[in-house]
C-alpha cells in the first residue's frame, strides 16, 4: 500500500510541475499587447468606429481579400441586419500571383469562398495569431486541388498565405472571436484576385483563369446587391449563390449535377441587371484597349519597333487571347452605306459582339426574369426564381 501511495504521489507531483511549467511558458509568450494575445480586446479606434457605424461589438463579421490591391476588408453587421465596411487593412504580404491555388507546393494564396469556424482559429500560431481558411473547400476538392495550412496570419511572412502585421491580425482575430461569442457560428472569407469591377475584368480578359473569375464575380455581385454574405453551395463543380433546392431532401453535390433550385427574385433580377451593366462596360473597355493597342502597334511599326502583340504573347504564354478580331470580322461585312455611317455601324457591331461575349444574363424591360437568367451554369438545370 505504501509503494502504491508513493507512486501516485510522485505522479501528482510530476503533473503539478508540468502544469506550472506550461503556465510559465504561456506567460513568456506575451508581447506589447499583453500576456494573453488571443484574449485582448479590439483596439479603441475600431471600437469607436463600431459605435459610429451602429455595430455591436459581438455582431457578425465577414472578410474580403483582394490580391492585386493588397487589401483585406472587414465588414460587420449593423443593427439593420445588413453589413457595412468597418475597416480596410493593407495586406503585408501574399504569396504567388493572380489566380487560384492548384496544388500543394505551388506557393499560391487561395481564391474563392471559405467559412471560418471557431475550430479554425489558432491562438497559439507560430505566426502570432492566425485562422485557417479551410482550403481545400468543396469547390477546390471537386477540381482535385491540393494544399494545407493556408492561413491569414501575422508575422508578415507568406508561403501561400495572406500575411498581416501582428498588430493587424490582433484586431482581425479579436473581431472574429467576438463574433463567435455573439453567436455567429462561422464567418465568410471571400478571396478575390482583384476588385471585381468591369474594368478589371476587361484588363484580365485574356487570362486562363477568366471563366473562374467570372464565377467569383457573380458571388461578389450577390454581396454587392444584398450587403449580406451570400449562401454558398457547390454543384456541377461550380459555385452557386443564394440558391435553395426546390425539393426537400435534394442536396447540392459538388461533383454531381445541380438539383432544381430557386433564387429569390429580387436578388436574381438585381444581379442580372448589374451583370448586364458591367458586361457593357467591360465591352466598351475592351474596345478602347484594342484601339489603343492598335495605335501603339502602328507607331511601333512606323519606327521599326517590335509588335506589342508579340510582346504580350511572350509575357503570357498560357493566356487565352480574347477574340477581338471576331468583332472586326462582324464589322467588315459589306454594306451599302456612306463611309461615316459604315464606321458607326462597325462600332455598334463590335460593341454588340463584346457585350454578348461577356454578358451571362438578361432582364426584360418589365423587370421579369426571362430564360437567360438561367444560365448560371452550363449544363445545369435552370433555376426557378422565387417570387417575393
Amino acid at each position: 500500500m505504501m509503494t502504491v501511495f508513493q507512486r501516485k504521489t510522485g505522479k501528482s507531483v510530476k503533473r503539478a510541475a508540468a502544469l506550472a511549467l506550461a503556465l510559465t511558458l504561456a506567460a513568456c509568450q506575451g508581447s506589447e499587447f499583453g500576456s494573453e494575445k488571443h484574449q485582448q480586446p479590439v483596439s479603441r479606434s475600431l471600437s469607436k468606429k463600431m459605435n459610429s457605424k451602429d455595430m455591436g461589438l459581438k455582431s457578425p463579421i465577414m472578410v474580403r481579400l483582394f490580391k492585386q490591391e493588397s487589401e483585406l476588408e472587414v465588414w460587420k453587421q449593423t443593427k439593420s441586419g445588413q453589413y457595412a465596411l468597418l475597416e480596410t487593412f493593407e495586406i503585408c504580404k501574399w504569396s504567388g500571383k493572380l489566380g487560384p491555388k492548384i496544388k500543394e507546393g505551388d506557393r499560391q494564396a487561395p481564391e474563392g469562398f471559405y467559412n471560418i469556424s471557431p475550430g479554425r482559429m489558432n491562438p497559439f500560431s507560430s505566426y502570432y495569431l492566425s485562422f485557417n481558411l479551410g482550403f481545400p473547400n468543396k469547390f477546390d476538392r471537386a477540381h482535385n486541388r491540393t494544399g494545407s495550412n493556408l492561413m491569414v496570419h501575422g508575422a508578415c511572412s507568406s508561403a501561400g498565405c495572406y500575411a498581416m502585421t501582428d498588430e493587424q491580425i490582433a484586431d482581425i482575430y479579436a473581431m472574429g472571436r467576438d463574433s463567435f461569442l455573439g453567436g455567429q457560428r462561422k464567418f465568410q472569407v471571400q478571396a478575390f484576385p482583384f476588385r471585381m469591377t468591369a474594368v478589371n475584368m476587361a484588363k484580365n480578359a485574356g487570362s486562363e483563369h477568366y471563366e473562374f473569375w467570372k464565377m467569383l464575380k457573380r458571388g461578389s455581385d450577390h454581396f454587392s446587391i444584398t450587403k449580406r454574405p451570400p449562401a454558398i453551395e457547390v454543384c456541377n463543380k461550380q459555385y452557386v449563390f443564394d440558391a435553395k433546392a426546390d425539393r426537400r431532401g435534394d442536396k447540392f453535390d459538388a461533383t454531381g449535377a445541380c438539383p432544381a433550385y430557386t433564387v429569390p427574385e429580387n436578388i436574381a433580377v438585381a444581379v442580372a441587371e448589374k451583370q448586364n451593366k458591367d458586361a457593357r462596360e467591360t465591352a466598351a473597355t475592351l474596345i478602347a484597349m484594342e484601339t489603343t493597342k492598335r495605335r501603339k502597334q502602328k507607331i511601333a511599326t512606323f519606327f521599326g519597333g517590335a509588335s506589342t502583340t508579340d510582346a504580350a504573347a511572350q509575357q503570357e504564354p498560357n493566356a487565352t487571347p480574347v477574340n477581338v478580331e471576331a468583332a472586326k470580322v462582324l464589322a467588315l461585312t459589306p454594306e451599302q452605306s456612306p463611309p461615316a455611317a459604315k464606321k458607326a455601324s462597325e462600332n455598334e457591331r463590335a460593341f454588340s459582339y463584346f457585350t454578348s461575349l461577356f454578358s451571362t444574363s438578361r432582364v426584360s424591360e418589365e423587370k421579369k426574369v426571362v430564360a437567360e437568367v438561367d444560365a448560371l451554369l452550363p449544363g445545369a438545370p435552370a433555376p426557378r426564381i422565387k417570387p417575393q
